[in-house]
């Protein structure tokens, strides 16, 4: 008996020594990609580029993470994390600069900056602090991105503002979820790869960031 309670002791201190390692890994990583895809937004709003168009777009970005998926596990994987985030970035710029054109529009990005920031540490030190469990809200996520994903590109489609302010509210929802569903799934052992934990977090911040910035611009009379 007191040997099986040893035995899951230790088990539970390496599973929780394992799980601090793939969380600092995450964070450090999350941090530098982010500083990354701000630096290449910057690139890309300072040369005033264009936006690359949808299609280009959706290739570039699921290429990327396909590619991101496949090496996970190896050094490629890194590399692959930068090309996509920056990718990202790089589309956001054309993104960023049409509200900075606007009145107004710097205070636009500024406050849907803050507002990420905020959102993401809030839920990611609840989260933290709380360590519950959210696993059980990840079949709904699957299915919620997917509705709200194919939403939006009817909303393009179809040129339906409503909609895309509909599908903009729902990645708010959507992207705060996965925050918390990602974060808890570190420190509780279910993920144990810190490149795709990466990843799930900046697309969320990303998403989160555009989907504020969709709404404040409609919210101040910009669109």
């Amino acid at each position: 008996m007191s040997t099986n309670i040893l035995n899951q002791a230790r088990q539970a201190r390496s599973s929780g020594v394992s799980s601090n390692k793939v969380l600092r890994n995450t964070y450090g990583l999350l941090s530098m990609t982010l500083l990354f895809s701000a630096f290449t937004a910057g690139v890309s709003i300072a040369l005033n580029l264009p936006q690359p168009g949808l299609l280009l777009t959706l290739a570039g970005y699921f290429g990327l993470l396909f590619a991101t998926t496949k090496f996970r596990n190896s050094s490629l994987g890194l590399v692959f994390v930068f090309a996509l985030t920056g990718f990202m970035g790089l589309t956001l710029g054309p993104v960023v600069n049409s509200y900075l054109g606007l009145a107004n529009g710097g205070q636009i990005v500024a406050t849907a900056m803050a507002s990420t920031g905020a959102i993401f540490l809030g839920l990611s030190g609840y989260a933290l602090l709380s360590r519950r469990d959210f696993s059980f809200i990840g079949g709904y996520l699957i299915v919620g991105i997917l509705v709200g994903f194919l939403a939006g590109l009817g909303a393009i489609f179809f040129e339906m503002p409503g909609l895309s302010l509909a599908v903009s509210a729902m990645f708010i929802v959507l992207m705060s979820g996965l925050i918390l569903y990602q974060t808890s799934s570190i420190i509780r052992g279910g993920e144990t790869n810190y490149v795709m934990a990466t990843v799930t977090l900046f697309v969320s911040i990303f998403n989160l960031f555009t989907s504020l910035l969709h709404l404040l611009g409609f919210a101040n009379g910009q669109e």
